[in-house]
């Protein structure tokens, strides 16, 4: 089992860049396939970004793609969101989460993920 928890968001303008980071704890972080999610009011949570357990690979949503990068450091246990050129509809809150040996191919499915951070806010202005 792994908890989670976000920090970085905050207020950017347009434009902006920001990192957010997404800290775990518990064993095994490294067989964790780790997500970016982000969810506004009324709407239902969406996927950013993905980054596999194993030779590491990458996955992001169309609207974010080019301008957000994850990576992950196993070493101490934390995953990260880079995010560039950022724009108004970025606003949201951001979710980590990770799920045990998750397969690439479902990465980008919010119900296939066990463990959930409890969220950091990022608003961008215009």
């Amino acid at each position: 089992q792994v908890q989670l928890v976000e920090s970085g968001g905050g207020l950017v303008q347009a434009g902006g860049s920001l990192r957010l980071s997404c800290a775990a704890s518990g064993r095994a972080f490294d067989t964790y396939a780790m997500g970016w999610f982000r969810q506004v009011p009324g709407k239902e949570r969406e996927f950013v970004a993905a980054i596999s357990w194993s030779s590491p690979k990458t996955r992001y949503a169309d609207s974010v793609k080019g301008r957000f990068s994850i990576s992950r450091d196993n070493a101490k246990n934390m995953v990260y969101l880079e995010m560039h050129s950022l724009k108004p509809e970025d606003t949201a809150v951001y979710y980590c989460a990770g799920d045990p040996y998750l397969e690439e191919r479902d990465m980008h499915i919010t119900t296939m993920y066990t463990f959930w951070g409890q969220g950091t806010q990022l608003t961008v202005s215009s």
